[in-house]
């Protein structure tokens, strides 16, 4: 399984994936928002999401787990 993880502290604005959800690498998963910038978060290989571990509105510290791919 590969955990996803948060490149930086910010919030997270938009998940675009459910668990189940194929995914592709280099494919957007996330979007969080630090200092008023929107910043993608993708997958960095294809696989099947097995959980998503946060929230519309949570914040994230730089290295929390986002997702898990299997």
């Amino acid at each position: 399984m590969k955990q996803i993880t948060s490149t930086m502290a910010g919030t997270v604005l938009n998940v675009l994936v459910n668990s189940g959800d194929q995914v592709a690498a280099g494919q957007e998963v996330l979007m969080l928002e630090s200092m008023k910038m929107e910043i993608p978060v993708e997958a960095e290989e294809a696989g099947t999401v097995v959980e998503v571990k946060v929230n519309i509105g949570d914040f994230v510290n730089e290295g929390d787990v986002l997702l898990i791919i299997e």
